[in-house]
């Protein structure tokens, strides 16, 4: 779905927020990308929709690189994106407005449109609240709705950027189970985060630091590097911390540590 190959990006002041980046990211896999606040990673989010280009190396998306997009339109409609703050993404005064705000846009006929605002907000568990003002809505039901916004333009892949970082847990916990049944269903995502604990529902992780792409493992070997991950300043999920106090290494749920501790006993 995506290719970045020796894709670099530099700001103004010629600092590289991206150097030499290579990443492979299969269609229908969950990808997880972390790193500490200015290692790179919201920066590669944008260079998969467009929203930057990259000064020097390639990006593809669908096997086609972003230049051959003519219109960014196609490439935006083909690759959603939801931001940090749902607040800053609601536009209309109804939730079913909201959704509809993208499809007016594209000119999308009105049975069709009634047909994907039905359709995105059942994905998301918001079916019921077509009429609801977006601003009654709870932390996790708003970013929920953009979501759902994203799903009714039909894109192939959903970045999500740090979409998670300004909810409370039970805001978190509702998003992660919208995004494992658009998994199930074959979506593409990239989700950049800072949280290991939301590695757990991934098919792969890999860790930025300072432009460069460090590390590249399933979750179960990732959280064995447990010296690198603390030096590029990424805490490990709590379970996994206190396994490693406990002498057992790699646990991602309560479920393997006790499994874990139990044989060690034996």
């Amino acid at each position: 779905m995506f290719k970045l190959e020796d894709v670099c990006y530099g700001y103004t002041d010629g600092r590289l927020a991206l150097n030499k980046v290579n990443l492979q990211v299969r269609p229908g896999e969950w990808l997880a990308v972390l790193g500490a606040n200015g290692s790179g990673k919201s920066t590669l989010a944008r260079h998969l929709n467009g929203l930057l280009r990259a000064g020097s190396g390639r990006v593809l998306v669908a096997g086609r690189l972003v230049e051959d997009y003519q219109n960014l339109q196609d490439l935006r409609r083909l690759v959603g994106i939801v931001f940090q703050n749902p607040d800053n993404q609601i536009v209309g005064n109804s939730v079913e407005e909201d959704v509809a705000f993208g499809l007016e846009n594209l000119g999308v006929p009105r049975p069709e449109m009634r047909e994907r605002i039905a359709w995105a907000l059942q994905l998301v568990g918001l079916s019921g609240r077509e009429k609801v003002d977006p601003s009654a809505l709870s932390g996790g039901q708003k970013q929920r709705l953009a979501i759902a916004g994203a799903l009714a333009m039909q894109p192939k892949a959903l970045l999500l950027d740090e979409a998670t970082s300004m909810l409370d847990p039970v805001g978190v916990a509702e998003v992660l189970q919208v995004l494992q049944g658009l998994h199930a269903q074959g979506l593409t995502i990239v989700m950049i985060t800072h949280n290991m604990s939301e590695v757990l529902y991934t098919d792969r992780a890999v860790v930025m630091a300072e432009g460069r792409l460090l590390l590249d493992k399933p979750p179960q070997e990732l959280f064995a590097h447990t010296k690198d991950l603390a030096q590029w300043h990424i805490e490990l999920p709590g379970v996994t911390q206190l396994g490693n106090l406990l002498g057992v290494s790699g646990c991602l749920d309560l479920t393997q540590l006790l499994d874990a501790l139990s044989k060690e006993a034996v």
